[in-house]
């Protein structure tokens, strides 16, 4: 009998398909990519056609060695990698290293791994499609062509060990552009009033004035709020309109990548690289008891929010079934298509609708089962009702004031029943999700209370994972597969670092970001690079050639390329930074400079004087302070010691004089004459405790700030940071929380400021 062999990706795939082929099959797996440029040198001979010089990736060549051998003995061959761009080059890098057989090697696509989809491949095998690997390799040719000539640039013009790529360095350009923005905002204080209304019903209600003699709103400050207020105390308020309207709301699409990797991120705080992991574990198959191993969801790198006939027919019945006949829509629903979509595979879904969590739950770890659960809910509600309302909207008018209250009434749940809707931490919180009491134009409204309250505007908030994803998607920066591997690498390479959950760029990232775009303002351009990435779509659909494209790209860039290079050392002067430090050699102002070992302080008088030290960072970091040592009167120093910043004689070791680090807040406990200072437990973890320790045992996880809770009078409060990445200020011992640097409202009683600062909306800019 014939024996076959089927090449895949992955050693999961390779077991879950061996189950569904038998034994007439053999299944071997590439272990990924077995062919690549070169490590160690460019591998791209830009004088002929930009011809890629191929080589076996080190530590392949047992595989390749053992895929030959069993392409000898095989009657028939098939390539069965992933279904998109990369998996069709691996395709043909495996087939040219298959020796000189003449066997017909058919190339099979698996949209999902499941035993019918896997046999209907295997019986249609088609050639492997040139377009799609002409389109990797023109990607995978510039990324090389920039990554191995831009990165010596910037080592040579800031410091060793850098790099720079093609999609990566506009990602970063993105998050360092966002920290100028929050840097530059200039914070505007505004006001609003919100009056609390009595009805003839007793039902209180509250309504926020909008308009004064017909013109928009503006409160600047609390004197022209007072002043409103005090006028409004002797106003009539009147309904003046209702208005009552049925409003809908539709499903979102199934999940494509970039979606699932936002909601993953807002639900689960999975990262995108934690994501895509466990969905190719979903992808590549499942042990499911007797039912041997099954993939549960299609294929998880798409753009396309595309359905099969089939899936949508199986999942009406489900809605039916779970939910009943009124959550199903008369037909079936159809998602428009973006521009720019490839629609190369269907959405993400299960692959059998009828495969529900809670069934599927005793075979999958808890974080499989989290992210299976919100693809298969996501899949049920696109097809479902949409979700009914009722929205009143009551216009109040008090003399030349107009005031305004919105409620919303759900009156069927629709998809909302199988799949809430997704917060957006970045987004403002509406106010009226809420229902009104009854009401009638001519009722008459008693006034309770007026409610002033301080606002500030805020800077846009820094990127999270979630965030960052949509917009490389808006900006058609990369593409599905990309964004976990570019959101890694600013990682990695310590561009970039993770604070509150959002991204912020590090000294480093900022500098080389700096350089970047000012030595190569089109290559890391947004809209640049949006360009390419068309560019490479067209050439997988045959519209545009990949060596003519690479020429296009290729010549402004080496021009740019070898202009930059001789203008290095006026780049790199553009990186250094003015201290308040002089030289204790010989008196001129130190300087920050870039090295190869990162940023340290130099003379500004070099060459004269070359006199460098390094910057107060790290574990034995110095920094001068105005104290002075009360054993021998020399000047104290901060240090960095093990359990976090300390005060030290600067004439150690001769004096060896020691005290804690006062950060400028009271020891609140009674009868303590101690002060706060900076400390680090055992485990590495910061906080803060009494400078009396052991005597005063009292500490703080979160830093202390001289700020009286306005509930209880509790002499300091702390810094919390909320899921936002915005700064509150919380009491370590009542707990009351609020957004306000100064929550209380001059004049106001104690009640008062309690009251106030339960509604303040002031927020802190991050450090």
């Amino acid at each position: 009998m014939s024996k076959s062999l089927v090449i895949v990706e992955s050693p999961a795939k390779a077991r879950t398909i061996k189950k569904y082929l038998g034994k007439d099959f053999e299944i071997m797996a590439s272990v990924g990519h077995v062919r690549d440029l070169p490590p160690k040198s460019l591998g791209v001979d830009v004088h002929n056609d930009f011809k890629p010089e191929y080589a076996t990736i080190p530590g392949k060549e047992k595989v390749v060695k053992n895929l030959r051998s069993a392409a000898r003995s095989a009657d028939h061959i098939f390539l069965a990698t992933d279904p998109d761009r990369e998996g069709e080059a691996i395709a043909w890098h495996v087939a040219s290293q298959l020796g000189n057989s003449k066997k017909e090697v058919g190339r099979v696509l698996f949209h999902e791994v499941t035993p019918q989809a896997v046999r209907t491949a295997i019986d249609k095998p088609v050639p492997i499609d040139m377009q799609k690997v002409n389109a990797q390799q023109a990607r995978r040719v510039m990324d090389r062509l920039v990554g191995y000539q831009v990165s010596p640039f910037l080592w040579k013009t800031i410091t060793g060990g850098l790099s720079a790529g093609r999609v990566q360095s506009v990602a970063l350009r993105l998050i360092c552009e966002r920290e100028t923005e929050i840097e530059k905002f200039e914070v505007e204080e505004y006001w609003s009033i919100t009056a609390h209304l009595r009805s003839e019903r007793d039902d209180v209600f509250p309504v926020k004035l909008i308009r004064i003699d017909g013109e928009k709103v503006h409160i600047p400050d609390e004197k022209s709020a007072r002043g409103l207020m005090d006028d409004l105390r002797g106003k009539t308020f009147g309904i003046e309109g209702i208005t009552r309207k049925h409003t809908q709301r539709n499903p979102y699409p199934p999940f494509i990548t970039s979606t699932l990797q936002q909601d993953a991120a807002r639900r689960l705080r999975f990262t995108t690289q934690k994501t895509m992991m466990i969905a190719q574990q979903l992808y590549e198959g499942i042990e499911l008891g007797d039912e041997g191993a099954i993939g549960l969801i299609t294929y998880m790198r798409t753009d396309s929010t595309r359905i099969v006939d089939e899936a949508v027919e199986a999942v009406r019945g489900l809605i039916a079934e779970f939910y009943g006949a009124d959550y199903v829509p008369p037909k079936p629903r159809r998602f428009k298509t973006k521009p720019g979509v490839q629609d190369a595979h269907e959405a993400i879904r299960p692959t059998a609708a009828d495969r529900s969590p809670e069934k599927m739950k005793p075979f999958l770890t808890p974080d499989q089962h989290r992210l299976y659960e919100l693809i298969w809910l996501r899949f049920v509600a696109s097809q479902m009702r949409a979700a009914r309302f009722d929205v009143t909207t009551v216009d109040i008018q008090a003399g030349k004031y107009l005031f305004r209250a919105t409620g919303t009434v759900p009156t069927f749940a629709g998809f909302l029943k199988a799949y809430e809707e997704p917060v957006d931490e970045d987004a403002e919180q509406k106010d009226d999700e809420k229902s009104l009491p009854e009401l009638r134009k001519d009722d008459n409204l008693a006034l309770e209370k007026l409610e002033p309250r301080q606002h500030f505007t805020q800077p846009p908030p820094r990127y999270t994972e979630a965030s960052l994803v949509k917009e490389l998607e808006v900006r058609q920066i990369g593409r599905p597969s990309t964004y976990a591997q570019i959101i890694s690498t600013l990682r990695m390479r310590k561009y970039a670092a993770m604070k509150q959950g959002r991204f912020t760029p590090t000294d480093l990232g900022m500098a080389v970001n700096r350089i970047l775009v000012m030595a190569f303002p089109d290559l890391f351009d947004v809209a640049f690079t949006a360009k390419m990435e068309d560019a490479l779509d067209r050439i997988e659909t045959g519209e545009l050639d990949w060596t003519g494209t690479l020429v296009d790209f290729y010549q402004p860039f080496n021009e740019r390329l070898q202009s930059v290079n001789a203008q290095r050392s006026e780049l790199k002067s553009t990186l250094t930074e003015e201290t308040d430090e002089t030289c204790e050699k010989c008196g001129k102002p130190m300087i920050i400079r870039w090295g190869r070992n990162g940023r340290f302080m130099a003379c500004g008088g070099f060459p004269a004087c070359r006199n460098t030290k390094p910057i107060n960072e790290g574990e034995n970091a110095v920094l001068n302070s105005d104290e002075e040592c009360d054993k021998c009167g020399q000047k104290m120093v901060v240090k960095t010691g093990r359990y976090g910043p300390f005060l030290a004689c600067s004439g150690y070791p001769r004096c060896r004089q020691t005290r804690p680090v006062n950060i400028g807040v009271d020891c609140p406990e009674e009868g303590c004459e101690g002060f706060l200072t900076a400390r680090r437990s055992q485990k590495g973890r910061s906080f803060f405790g009494c400078s009396n320790y052991p005597k005063c045992r009292f500490v703080v996880w979160d830093s202390p700030v001289n700020h009286r809770c306005p509930r209880c009078d509790y002499p300091l409060m702390v810094e919390k940071q909320e899921r936002s990445g915005r700064s509150a200020l919380q009491c370590p011992k009542c707990k009351h929380r609020t957004r306000s640097a100064e929550p209380a409202v001059a004049g106001s009683s104690q009640a008062d400021q309690a009251d106030q600062a339960d509604h303040a909306d002031q927020t802190f800019q991050e450090a």
